[in-house]
């Protein structure tokens, strides 16, 4: 099948409404096998998913190193390529077991064994994107974003000093590489809607990908960032439209919600939406991903995957659309909110 496209917020790239995401190419979770991994990536290509989003931070750096090997067995300038800033790789350096597990993004179950720090300094950004580079094999990519300034990553005690080290720093970095036509696209890439909100205020910034929070199961980014970067014409893109997977599995035994077991309250309201999608004969997982396309100010929703037969299950939930009377009953049973868009 054919995807379609959007143009992302301000800028004139056109992406397609399903973007791959590659987190789980960095062994998250668990370790995979190159030629699996490399064969995932050219899968979503070979299928028409025009957007390829990657980051130092998978597998310090494995992610960009598979994806590298599959794009350059296809055209490059049938690609945009999103990356990210924050992290420096020191490859004389292995990496260290994280200090705080609460305030950490997941670990990962492999990688490459390279020490990343936290840097997001003007020069941090630009070692950053050289280091990207270098390992996706490519000389120029389309999308930068500033990556994991959130509560989630560095805790309430600093993210004030990282928010002002990003706009201070790389903020500046993404600016002077856009405007020397080095980049298309700048943006954040981070898992907390009012961060995103207080980056779209502060900055002059094209894009955002925001993770987890407006899918079917929630939607906080409602209220003020969504509708702000409508204002602003900040192009989204959501990642984590399964909120960790609860919403791709069903509540059965074992499903995680934000990278954990999920509690009670939450597979209690994945149950209670399963009930309606099935009432409708629509599986959970297609109720997601059209959901999250039903904003305006969405441009693509990034999945991961880690087979070829992921990709492909993706990009075939994308062929019927539900219909309209699953939204007025999602939201006649309480487990919308009010004012969240129809998809068409």
């Amino acid at each position: 099948m054919s995807l379609a496209t959007r143009t992302l917020g301000r800028s004139n790239l056109k992406v397609t409404v399903l973007g791959f995401g590659t987190a789980p190419l960095g062994d998250l979770y668990a370790r995979l096998d190159d030629a699996t991994a490399i064969a995932t990536v050219e899968a979503a290509l070979g299928a028409g998913i025009m957007l390829l989003d990657t980051s130092p931070h998978y597998g310090n750096g494995l992610a960009e190193h598979r994806c590298g090997t599959a794009l350059r067995r296809h055209e490059r300038s049938d690609v945009v390529l999103s990356t990210k800033v924050g992290r420096v790789m020191d490859p004389r350096q292995r990496p260290a077991a994280p200090a705080r597990s609460d305030v950490v993004s997941p670990g990962f179950a492999g990688g490459l064994p390279h020490k990343a720090s936290f840097d997001y300094s003007y020069d941090g950004a630009m070692r950053s994107f050289e280091q990207s580079l270098l390992r996706l094999g490519t000389d120029r990519i389309d999308v930068l974003l500033i990556h994991d300034v959130d509560v989630w990553t560095h805790g309430a005690d600093g993210i004030e000093a990282r928010f002002k080290e990003a706009m201070d720093g790389a903020y500046r970095a993404l600016a002077d590489l856009r405007d020397q036509k080095v980049i298309k696209a700048i943006g954040v890439g981070i898992n907390e809607a009012d961060m995103c909100e207080r980056f779209a205020r502060a900055g002059d910034f094209d894009c955002m990908l925001l993770a987890g929070r407006y899918s079917l199961l929630e939607q906080p980014a409602l209220e003020g960032f969504l509708p702000l970067a409508q204002d602003k014409n900040i192009g989204v893109m959501l990642g984590g439209v399964f909120n960790s997977g609860i919403l791709a599995t069903g509540a059965v035994p074992g499903a995680r919600y934000n990278y954990a077991p999920a509690p009670d309250a939450v597979m209690d309201k994945v149950r209670r939406i399963e009930a309606v999608c099935r009432a409708h004969s629509v599986p959970l997982a297609h109720a997601a991903l059209h959901f999250a396309l039903g904003h305006p100010a969405v441009a693509s929703v990034v999945l991961g995957g880690v087979t070829p037969e992921e990709v492909s299950r993706n990009v075939a939930a994308f062929a019927a659309s539900p219909p309209a009377g699953l939204w007025r009953d999602l939201k006649s049973e309480g487990l919308l909110a009010p004012d969240a868009p129809i998809p068409a």
